[in-house]
């Protein structure tokens, strides 16, 4: 068993820990909001004073943070950076989705302070988080990796090797851009449907068995009353917010300029999400896109 300091215990970091914990490994937790923390106690994890109290002594350190800024700040350039903190033995596994130039650079700075670090961001949503079948993609070395994967698996079901630092950032966002393609489709789809009178949970599973199948008909409905248990049911509140998969679309749009790909459908999605956004939905989980074509008509 391992001691973990795992920093920011948001809607998918808070039961990623709680299953380290449940694994029993020795969790130090930290974030900056009280109530998770309370959280994070009644779950089996320590909670730590700071993130330096945390990292200090770990085996791991594992973050969740939403921007690229944050990780550099919390690794090298903040006041009390955790690289100045952390043994050669210690591994960090940023779990974050950020640039991979971010990634790649905070590998750098953690190599000549004899740190490893690896890109570990993941994708199934807060079910996945809570329900430990979570998959990690990975960017860094086979031996980085191989002393990581006990520890993701404690977390995840499905663990791949992208290859090299930043590589997992790359995969992460070709994944989140067809994610917010399918959930745009998915919305017109379906509202279409039910514009034309049609019982949306009859259309999603008739959909379900032919060839507009997808992720989001299968288990993330963005129609309330179809589906139990995902955002659409509860208000759209929890779940992956319309920030992140607006934050996420800028970043395959900064991919596909600097690699010169055409992705006229992830930039047509990234300005669906952000007239979504700018009408004040931000916090609202990506599913609820399907009111910008309701409030449309």
């Amino acid at each position: 068993m391992a001691t973990i300091a795992f920093i920011g215990l948001g809607n998918m970091g808070g039961p990623m820990a709680a299953n380290l914990a449940k694994a029993g490994h020795t969790v130090k937790a930290f974030d900056l909001s009280p109530k998770t923390l309370e959280t994070a106690a009644e779950q089996g994890c320590q909670v730590a004073d700071s993130a330096q109290d945390a990292a200090t002594g770990a085996d791991f350190v594992i973050s969740m943070l939403p921007a690229g800024k944050h990780v550099q700040g919390l690794y090298v350039s903040g006041e009390q950076p955790l690289f100045d903190l952390l043994s050669s033995d210690a591994l960090v596994i940023d779990c974050s989705t950020i640039d991979a130039e971010t990634a790649r650079s905070v590998a750098a700075a953690g190599a000549e302070k004899g740190v490893g670090f690896i890109d570990a961001p993941v994708s199934g949503g807060v079910g996945g988080a809570q329900a430990g079948t979570l998959t990690f993609i990975v960017g860094g070395t086979d031996a980085q990796f191989q002393k990581a994967q006990p520890i993701l698996e404690c977390m995840g079901k499905n663990i791949f090797h992208a290859g090299d630092h930043g590589a997992g950032q790359i995969a992460k966002v070709c994944n989140n851009m067809l994610l917010g393609i399918l959930m745009a489709g998915t919305c017109e789809a379906l509202n279409m449907g039910v514009k034309n009178g049609l019982d949306p949970k009859v259309l999603s599973d008739i959909m379900k068995q032919s060839s507009g199948n997808n992720w989001a008909l299968q288990v993330y409905n963005p129609v309330p009353g179809v589906m139990d248990g995902v955002p659409a049911s509860r208000d759209y509140q929890g779940g992956f917010q319309v920030d992140l998969m607006f934050k996420d679309l800028g970043l395959a749009m900064e991919v596909s300029q600097q690699s010169a790909s055409a992705t006229p459908m992830g930039s047509a999605a990234r300005s669906l999400f952000n007239l979504h956004k700018s009408a004040g939905n931000g916090g609202l989980d990506f599913s609820s896109l399907i009111k910008l074509y309701q409030d449309a008509e």
